[in-house]
């Protein structure tokens, strides 16, 4: 995997989007390998493809590609915020894939792979509408929050112009894959429980701790009215995954991480 982008793939392109569109494009073809199988390749899907950027020929996994010359901050600008939950729920999002380069040398500094079955609907915020003098007023945008996304679900390939080795992506991203077997409501509650119990930082935890985040998880979801008794469910869907462990009653461990 080399780091500096193709620039002479994008000659005789005038725009900068465009430009920037197929050094990307082009990279990723040239340097990026499935997470989700053994293949080193990707292909490209046809231009104008809605949706899908790249696909595994060998274990058919799609990805989209959003790159961007500025750092990876906290919140990544995505489409149609009803589309984007809708894919949510049904179930068919890509796996997305966030690339951050320096413009003034167009060398790659970051590559983040988020999977598909790591999002839940606590990752996407609503943006306001547009105004009604612009072109498309009262379209509502969304911003994907990395935040939300639990630490297990943000797997590096490149970080701070460090490339990740494949085997450790590959493991990582193997790591998190049982959760593609839980429904989408099920799967959204583990992850908003994995990543509010997350945020604390240590080793280990209290159901107290745990509780904490009951008016958060309330917001996150309404319908629900018995948010302790979920969260001790969710306790143990963590455990069965291998993530903690009960050291004693009321008491919990990390195992990964």
């Amino acid at each position: 995997m080399i780091l500096n982008l193709p620039t002479q793939a994008a000659q005789g392109y005038k725009s900068p989007s465009q430009k920037v569109r197929v050094m990307t494009e082009t990279w990723m073809k040239a340097n990026m390998f499935c997470p989700a199988c053994t293949s080193n390749h990707l292909d490209k899907t046809k231009t104008g493809t809605p949706v899908v950027d790249f696909v595994c020929s060998r274990c058919e996994s799609q990805y989209q590609l959003k790159a961007m010359s500025r750092p990876l901050g906290r919140k990544i600008i995505d489409a149609a915020y009803d589309v984007m939950i809708r894919a949510i729920m049904k179930d068919y999002l890509p796996h997305f894939l966030f690339l951050s380069y320096i413009k003034t040398s167009s060398i790659v500094n970051d590559l983040l792979l988020i999977p598909n079955f790591c999002f839940s609907k606590s990752a996407i915020e609503r943006r306001k509408p547009l105004k009604p003098t612009a072109r498309r007023a009262g379209w509502i945008g969304c911003n994907i929050v990395l935040d939300c996304v639990p630490p297990e679900g943000r797997i590096q390939v490149i970080h701070s112009g460090n490339i990740i080795s494949k085997s450790s992506v590959r493991r990582n991203f193997h790591n998190v894959q049982p959760l593609a077997d839980f429904s989408v409501q099920k799967r959204g509650w583990t992850l908003d429980v994995l990543t509010a119990l997350r945020s604390f930082k240590k080793p280990e935890f209290t159901i107290d701790d745990a509780y904490s985040f009951e008016r958060i998880l309330s917001r996150q979801h309404p319908d629900n009215r018995h948010i302790r008794p979920k969260i001790r469910q969710q306790l143990q869907i963590l455990r069965d995954l291998g993530y903690l462990e009960f050291v004693r009653r009321g008491q919990y461990r990390w195992i990964r991480g």
